[in-house]
């Protein structure tokens, strides 16, 4: 790998956020790049004495309604987590279910998608799913490779330790091959390496159920994302939420860095 010269990190936005018109006015700033960990299916369904499986369902009503929200909003791109890699050891009757909403969802959802323009990609390791979800995932993808509007990307059988590890693998392997340099691996090299190397940073994460934590989503593309915690549990979490989530972005100031009073004479 030949030397490169960059400008900047590749974990730093490429553009502030544009703003985007709405009725012929300006809104305010818009992130690119919104993450969402989807928490609280279980804890929603518990307090109303329903399964599981009835918590879920109702999330995927949600999924439903902040992916149009995000498109209707100009998001770049919307990345959502569905299934870490450590959710195999919930049980066993509660994964199957997940599978089969998970299925059903790439045969009943995927045509919604690329009537709006959506472009969806499946990140994560696939070979945990069954044949049948692996098929599903390969035939929505195919069918919406070329569409030009909102980039859904939608975690299953993720965690973002494994995308850092299978990056330092490919780096490993081009060390050992000769064709690069143990010297010449930077952040930018490392940022090459990985799966969604294309996709902007995540601008802006959001969390519902009040819990404060990653949970390993994203880890290398959140490194300079603003965080956003919502007390909704998931299936509660509408198309107002996601502008709440929007509204509380633009009124913070992104320094990347910088002092307060630099950005501020950047602005003016």
């Amino acid at each position: 790998m030949g030397e490169k010269n960059f400008t900047t990190s590749p974990l730093l936005p490429h553009r502030q956020p544009a703003a985007h018109y709405q009725g012929g006015k300006v809104s305010e700033p818009r992130p690119s790049h919104v993450a969402i960990i989807m928490d609280g299916n279980n804890r929603w369904a518990k307090a109303r004495g329903l399964a599981g499986v009835r918590g879920h369902r109702a999330g995927a009503e949600s999924v439903r309604n902040v992916v149009q929200r995000a498109a209707e909003q100009g998001i770049d791109t919307l990345s959502l987590f569905a299934f870490s890699s450590e959710n195999w050891k919930r049980p066993v009757t509660e994964v199957n279910a997940l599978m089969e909403l998970f299925l059903m969802a790439l045969k009943r959802e995927v045509k919604k998608l690329h009537s709006n323009d959506i472009r969806l990609t499946i990140l994560g390791d696939r070979r945990g799913f069954s044949h049948a979800i692996q098929k599903q995932i390969r035939r929505a993808e195919a069918l919406t490779a070329y569409n030009t509007g909102m980039h859904l990307i939608v975690a299953a059988n993720y965690g973002g330790q494994w995308e850092i590890a299978c990056a330092a693998r490919r780096l490993a392997q081009q060390v050992a091959e000769g064709s690069l340099a143990p010297d010449e691996i930077d952040e930018n090299c490392m940022n090459e390496a990985m799966d969604m190397h294309q996709v902007p940073p995540v601008d802006l994460c959001i969390r519902t159920s009040g819990e404060q934590r990653l949970s390993n989503f994203m880890l290398w593309q959140l490194a300079y994302a603003e965080l956003y915690f919502s007390p909704l549990l998931w299936p509660d979490f509408d198309a107002d939420a996601f502008d709440q989530a929007l509204a509380d972005f633009a009124r913070r100031q992104r320094r990347f860095g910088k002092t307060g009073q630099q950005i501020e004479v950047q602005g003016a």
